[in-house]
């Protein structure tokens, strides 16, 4: 399994627009984050998690040309805008992409990209498939399984979830007892540490450590990162070995 970070910054991405801060301002190329998605390669797919604002530019990096699951966290904006860019795989693959997400985000995708649910569907439009995941159950795209985890980003559910021995979970801010097993075993996880203080619906970097350091995986990654939090460089000499950032372009192979 091979798991490429495509971007690693939070709503607003890093640089934030009319900033001149040292973070903003800073050469280091890992500093320079897109919205937050991964991509996971695996017996020969191509599972995206979620298509940002930035998911044309993402897409065009990896050079992919089989799209075999757009997987979506919950329905913000900064994970879902994007979408309208699946059609160039349609074109390509000559079917529709499937789609696996909660009825919350089926529901607010009928308001964004209305068209594509329109009886009748204009020329040119994505075509998708979409497929209900259940919180409580694992879902298969093609023979590989994965198992959604419930986390909560305030007051909005939102999907983390395992593919084997990897959990990837963004946007959140307290994760249940119950949810938690699901996530004990795995030897990577990657979290959302979005800043140094304290956040209402983010882990904070204290937070995200302390989560790790309970969890105990043998690394971790922390990803849906502001400009708040610090230059890359400047973040990880105060971590320990095992916890990094995450920067866009990151690839990790299980």
């Amino acid at each position: 399994m091979k798991i490429t970070f495509l971007g690693t910054g939070t709503s607003q991405g890093v640089p934030l627009l009319a900033c001149n801060c040292d973070v903003c301002s800073s050469t280091d190329e890992r500093d320079k984050r897109l919205r937050s998605s991964i991509l996971v390669q695996v017996n020969g797919l191509n599972l995206v998690i979620d298509s940002g604002p930035d998911f044309r530019q993402q897409m065009l990096r990896t050079g992919i040309r089989q799209l075999d699951a757009l997987i979506f966290t919950h329905s913000h904006k900064d994970h879902i805008a994007g979408m309208d860019d699946i059609r160039g795989f349609n074109f390509v693959m000559q079917k529709a992409v499937d789609v696996y997400c909660t009825e919350q985000v089926v529901e607010q995708m009928k308001r964004e990209f209305y068209y594509i649910f329109d009886e009748f569907k204009y020329p040119g439009i994505p075509e998708i498939d979409i497929h209900l995941i259940d919180k409580n159950r694992n879902f298969a795209v093609g023979d590989f399984e994965i198992k959604p985890i419930e986390v909560m980003h305030y007051k909005l559910p939102v999907l983390g979830f395992r593919f084997d021995k990897f959990v990837y979970i963004t946007d959140a801010n307290f994760i249940s007892e119950t949810e938690k097993e699901k996530i004990k075993g795995c030897e990577v996880l990657v979290l959302n540490a979005l800043r140094k203080e304290k956040h209402i619906s983010h882990f904070s970097l204290a937070e995200a450590i302390q989560l790790v350091n309970e969890i105990k995986p043998k690394q971790a990654y922390f990803t849906h990162i502001s400009h708040q939090l610090g230059k890359q460089i400047d973040v990880e000499n105060e971590l320990p070995s095992h916890i990094r950032l995450a920067y866009d372009g990151l690839q990790i192979e299980l």
